[in-house]
Formats: structure tokens, sequence, C-alpha cells
């Protein structure tokens, strides 16, 4: 059974409210077709676990805010984007900020089903107010609780036609954690190649986890 779909096809799989989790920096490592579709689509009162929401200008996770799909976002910095910053400020968007490690880690830990993260990171600041915090062996540690999605949105460099993903250089980033951590997987990749020409050991996200993968550019633009 062939896993390959239409962009339209994936967007609209999405529905509205749905918690979606989206790899890349500063859109690096996103997929940029899907969040363009989405946008255009009009999807609404997304919650949106992801690094960052790119600048201005630059296709990504912007477009989502800029066409105020997002109703609640959990990421590492919104510093990039002022509309962010602005949504946030004037109470349009709600935003959990959480430490770039703590973040990986809870999503791993969403992935792996385990029950929570103990880190260090934040004990003591603003990043603690309503944790749990717990002592071991003298040393504070907040419990910090796994993250999952009901999507995992994976820009990839190339896909074969199974599903296996590999990635390009640090677009690897949160793509291979959050295929582990999302309820369905739909990947973007830039190439989709015959089965055999990733080789084994460069497959970095095994067809397993991949429920469907986007077809290339069609005729339409789309």
């Amino acid at each position: 059974m062939s896993k390959a779909i239409s962009l339209t096809q994936a967007a609209e799989m999405i529905p509205d409210g749905a918690t979606i989790m989206v790899g890349g920096f500063l859109a690096v490592g996103s997929p940029r077709r899907l969040l363009q579709e989405l946008a255009r689509q009009g999807r609404k009162h997304l919650t949106l676990i992801t690094n960052d929401t790119s600048k201005p200008g630059v296709m990504g996770n912007a477009l989502l805010i800029e066409n105020k799909c997002v109703d609640h976002l959990i990421a590492s910095h919104i510093g990039t984007n002022p509309e962010t910053q602005r949504q946030m400020i004037a109470g349009e968007l709600k935003v959990e900020l959480c430490p770039q490690g703590s973040l990986v880690e809870r999503i791993r830990a969403g992935g792996a089903g385990l029950g929570g993260v103990l880190t260090p990171t934040g004990v003591g600041t603003v990043a603690a107010e309503g944790k749990r915090e717990m002592e071991i062996d003298g040393k504070k540690f907040l419990l910090e609780s796994p993250l999952k999605a009901d999507f995992a949105l994976i820009g990839a460099r190339r896909s074969d036609y199974r599903g296996n993903l590999d990635y390009a250089l640090t677009a690897r980033n949160f793509n291979p954690l959050m295929a582990l951590a999302g309820a369905t997987v739909i990947a973007e990749p830039n190439e989709i190649v015959p089965i055999g020409v990733i080789p084994p050991d460069e497959v970095v996200t095994p067809h397993v986890l991949v429920d469907y993968i986007i077809e290339r550019r069609q005729s339409n633009g789309r």
C-alpha cells in the first residue's frame, strides 16, 4: 500500500484544534509546503510544539502564526518573530517557553512512553513555577511532563516509497524524535527515491514510524 498522498490531502487530514509537532530551526528542516497549505486552508485553534516560530518573510511556522492558526505554542524561543511576541502580549496566543534541551527531552519522553523528565534546568527561576520539584542526592530537579502530538509534521531530505527517511545536516534536529512522539506522522521529503537508494545505515527514521509521505510538487504549484 502506497503511503504517498497529495499536499492537499495531507493538510485536510489535520483538523482544527489538533496538536502538531513541527521540526526545524528557523524553517530549516521544516515541511514548508505543508505548513503553507495549512495556512492557506485556514486551519484554526492548533497547539504547536516546535523549537521556534521562524521570522517574518521566511516560510515555515511563521505562516501559522501570521495567519492566526495557533492558539497555544510550546517552544524554546520566539525572539526572531515580532508577530508571535505581539500576539502573546495581546493575549491572542498562549505561549509556554521551554529550554531547548528540556523541550527535546520532553518530546523524547513522549515518544518513548516515559512519565516525565528530571532536569536541573530552570530550578529557582520562573521556569519552575507550577512544576513539581524533587530532590535527589541533595540536588534539586524539576519534573517536566512528556510531550505528544496528534500529528508530527516532518521535513526530510529523502524518502523512499516505503517511507524510510534521511535528513540533511542540521535539518535532522527535532524531526527524528518528533516522528516517535506523533500519533500520525506525515513526512514532506525533498525527494522520493526508489527503495534501496538510501543505504540502510543512513536511514534515520524507519518507515514503520511514517504514516504518509507527501508527493512532490504538482503542475498547479502545490
